[in-house]
């Protein structure tokens, strides 16, 4: 069974608790590999924090672009974004509501990565 069902919440801009930079090296690897795989999720939704993985300042951005340009939904919480106020700084990802989030969540199995 692959990835086509499902949805990926990213609820922090690290993957796990404890050192900054290794949830963010985590987090990278995460999606490095994901975006190599046979089958790829419908969405990978960002909020709280995990809104930051959008943007130029994480490497992870890059890799969720790719998904992107290779089909898959890649949204990022209004309210979130406004937050911490990275609207401008975003480099993949349409900005949606949680509304979208919760449509998402009612047609497809939700992996979340925090």
């Amino acid at each position: 069974m692959g990835f086509e069902k499902k949805v990926i919440l990213v609820a922090s801009d690290t993957f796990g608790k404890g050192d900054q930079q290794l949830g963010e090296t985590v987090l990278e690897t995460f999606f490095t590999i994901l975006k190599q795989q046979e089958t790829l999720p419908h969405a990978v939704f960002c909020m709280n924090s995990g809104v930051k993985a959008l943007t130029n300042a994480s490497l992870v951005s890059l890799h969720l672009g790719e998904l992107e340009q290779k089909g898959v939904e890649v949204l990022a919480c209004r309210t979130c974004v406004d937050h911490y106020g990275v609207e401008s700084d975003l480099a993949a990802g349409k900005i949606k509501g949680m509304n979208d989030f919760i449509q998402l969540a009612s047609e497809y199995e939700v992996i979340t990565v925090s």
